[in-house]
């Protein structure tokens, strides 16, 4: 009895011990995911975030000098810092900037010199734990909280032990304060922001100091024992007893020094040590990534997903802090002014209204509310909807996206705003050109308003995109309209829609330009990058009409050609031609190196491509060629992309399309189905719901789904709503080698589209 007693007892030990290992998810994630990145290739453009979840600020390993947007690159052998970062793309660079760096043996200020060596097998990379031993046998640890960090600096023996602050660019001022341990100050690096924009900052240490002073990074003078300075590049540096262990707490604000400390004391003062603050995070990250709970797959499959899932959890930042009331309220990086409410930015919504937003509404709807809010405020703010904030508004890219968003949230109901306002707002935005940028109000808004497409000239490079997108945009507008019952902007919005029909040449069945006599621009070469295409050709940007694929079917003459057009995509050589673009660019580099003709997942207009079979009777084709891509573009590892990461899109596109459906059509409650990747995938929601996805006898050549019910009922939808996911249930998928083609040809089968088949 005793024996069996203990035989159960051990048992039971044995299934805690692995239900506990099995919890532990963020060692799947490897945060250098992406990094080995070039200006000329890019495989991520990503760089190793010590981060929460959409946190005001991360922290990073800094291999790059100070201002470089390429900070981390996996192919560097040195680190001259670890700095505060918020940086959603090389591209824009980085904002709100300081760092520190620990030396040895002497004091040595210079980025450059101060520079260490080090190797990736000493290094962890997590979400929520950041280690690297330094060759000089110094050992940095990183943990994160929201609005700040928890660091540890252990020095070897016997040797000098100092730590360096660098004010990286622009202003900068530090004040070091010996008896109570702490430097504060403020850094005011950034591209776009209003003049009083300041990032203030303050650190606290648990030793004390042996010697300080400031120094400022232009032509690297120290001034010893000197403890306040404010000036271009200005830092301060710190000296501690030789061989010492020092544990920094820091945290950081837009609003005020006073809220810096409230920040550091409310985030980081209820841990006593390092320990604690990581085990904070670790359970952060691993109760997150467990909402997405898979089984089967391969341990290389598990890392790449779940190092997916942590990029796709990154942005937006939450830019809005906590007052003492612990009411939120912002410093905004549009009119410089203090607001209560939520402010979030650092986001192209040009990349990331197709998968990442539509990804939150699953699993962060209450963000979602919040981040609504937040683009009207901005609105109200400086005038304009945001397209891409970096923290203010640049303008960058193309079209009106943030009514996506605002539609997309509606649909799915989270009416947490005002739709008229957002109507109103987006209809400003859809009848004026603002003063940034090509996505800020609409470039040559008047003649796409009176011919129905915008024509292309020297000045209006990527004209063929902007209509494309300016259509589904108005689509998103007439279907927010709908929604509430308003006939005028249904109206208006309605009438425009459909302007993708405008650029559709039958003879090549291509979208080509026009001039503004309504004259196809010759010579055409569907090949040719740039030119009216934005970062594509007219095989990638031809299929951007997101809100009506039947529409695009019947142009083409019905499913036959429609699905033989994809095909062509996948089999016409991945041949080169610079077009207007006159140069190669990485985009195009990416596209060929994978070697799937001119299918191009490293740019966002091709994204749903894959997808779009399913509205044309061959839905396994869908399936196939996701679980293709899947497998050859992405793996865990520092060449883990096929091409920019950008905020999240990247990333979200393959969590959606590991779990089995994929955002097509944004501002419809809608995802169309491709082909799961996991055996099963446990979706646990905010409601407290769970969605689970099955897929028997799955495994890399079992692609093909055979049969499907959703909660026990047939179903043979190539489609999958909203309210399916979020009420719970089960969508049960038998795989299989072959396909099946008499499943889901039905016209309920497809997916949504403004226009019916032709008979």
């Amino acid at each position: 009895m005793k024996r069996n007693l203990l035989t159960c007892l051990a048992l039971i030990l044995c299934v805690s011990l692995s239900k506990a290992q099995q919890a532990n998810l963020v060692k799947y994630v490897n945060t250098r995911q992406g990094t080995n990145t070039k200006f000329e290739f890019s495989y991520g453009n990503t760089y190793p975030a010590i981060s929460m979840p959409f946190s005001m600020n991360t922290w990073t390993p800094q291999t790059g000098k100070n201002g470089d947007g390429w900070k981390y690159q996996y192919f560097e052998k040195t680190i001259r810092g670890f700095q505060q970062s918020h940086q959603c793309s090389s591209w824009v660079n980085d904002y709100a900037v300081f760092s520190m760096m620990p030396v040895t043996g002497k004091l040595v200020v210079n980025e450059d010199e101060r520079a260490a060596s080090f190797s990736h097998d000493n290094e962890i990379a997590q979400p929520s734990y950041y280690k690297v031993k330094l060759d000089n046998n110094i050992t940095t640890e990183i943990s994160p909280t929201e609005r700040g960090a928890h660091l540890k600096f252990s020095f070897p023996k016997g040797k000098g032990s100092y730590l360096v602050l660098d004010g990286y660019t622009k202003m900068s001022a530090v004040s070091i304060d010996v008896k109570n341990r702490t430097i504060t100050g403020y850094v005011n690096n950034c591209r776009w922001a209003p003049q009083n924009f300041k990032n203030y900052f303050v650190i606290q240490f648990d030793k004390p100091f042996k010697a300080y002073g400031t120094w400022e990074n232009k032509k690297n003078t120290t001034t010893a024992g000197q403890k306040t300075a404010e000036g271009e590049g200005v830092g301060a540096y710190l000296q501690f007893r030789n061989g010492e262990t020092v544990q920094v707490k820091v945290a950081s604000s837009y609003i005020s020094p006073d809220q810096a400390q409230l920040n550091l004391d409310t985030e980081l003062g209820k841990y006593k040590n390092f320990e604690d603050t990581r085990k904070a995070a670790d359970k952060v990250w691993n109760t997150l990534l467990g909402r997405m709970a898979v089984e089967g797959g391969t341990e290389e499959q598990k890392a790449t997903f779940y190092s997916c899932l942590y990029h796709a959890n990154l942005f937006s930042h939450r830019f809005f802090e906590y007052g003492k009331d612990g009411k939120p309220y912002y410093y905004s990086p549009y009119d410089g002014k203090i607001h209560d409410g939520y402010m979030y930015t650092d986001n192209g919504f040009w990349d990331t209204f197709r998968a990442q937003f539509p990804l939150n509404t699953i699993m962060h709807p209450t963000m979602e509310g919040q981040y609504m809010q937040a683009l009207l405020a901005a609105q109200q703010q400086c005038g304009w909807l945001p397209s891409w904030s970096f923290p203010s508004e640049t303008g960058g890219m193309l079209g009106n996206h943030a009514i996506s968003l605002l539609t997309d949230a509606w649909v799915k109901g989270i009416h947490t705003f005002d739709p008229k306002q957002a109507l109103d707002a987006y209809y400003h935005e859809a009848t004026n050109k603002g003063p940034w940028g090509s996505a800020n109000g609409r470039p040559g808004w008047k003649e796409y308003f009176a011919d129905g497409y915008v024509p292309f000239t020297k000045e209006t490079q990527g004209s063929t995109a902007w209509t494309l997108e300016f259509a589904y945009d108005d689509f998103c507008g007439y279907q927010l309209a709908k929604q509430i019952g308003n006939k005028h902007y249904e109206n208006v919005f309605g009438r425009q829609m459909y302007n993708y029909k405008n650029l559709y040449d039958p003879k090549t069945r291509f979208m080509r330009a026009k001039d503004a006599e309504g004259n196809w621009i010759e010579p055409f070469d569907p090949l040719d990058w740039g030119g009216p295409y934005t970062e594509g050709n007219a095989w990638h940007w031809t299929w951007s009409v997101f809100q009506d694929v039947q529409g695009l079917v019947n142009l083409m003459g019905g499913n036959d050609n429609f699905t033989g057009k994809i095909d062509s995509v996948f089999s016409t050589p991945g041949t080169i031609k610079v077009g207007g673009y006159g140069s190669v660019i990485h985009e195009m580099t990416e596209m060929a190196a994978f070697k799937m003709g001119q299918y191009a997942q490293g740019n966002e207009p091709i994204h749903h491509l894959v997808y779009l079979y399913n509205y044309a009777g061959q839905p396994w084709k869908s399936q196939e060629h996701v679980r293709e891509i899947m497998d050859k573009m992405y793996n865990a590892t520092e060449d883990g992309y096929p091409g920019d990461e950008d905020e999240g899109q990247m990333s979200s596109w393959y969590v959606l399309s590991a779990a089995g459906f994929y955002s097509v059509c944004p501002g419809t409650d809608q995802y169309v189905i491709g082909s799961p990747l996991f055996k099963k995938m446990t979706i646990t929601l905010e409601n407290g719901n769970k969605f689970t996805v099955e897929a028997d006898n799955n495994s890399k050549q079992n692609v093909y789904i055979q049969s499907a019910t959703l909660n026990g009922k047939p179903y043979t939808h190539n489609w999958i709503s909203h309210a399916d996911i979020m009420n719970g249930g089960v969508l049960h998928l038998v795989m299989g080698n072959k396909p099946n083609k008499a499943r889901g040809l039905a016209p309920e089968d497809k997916p949504f589209s403004l226009s019916k088949a032709n008979n």
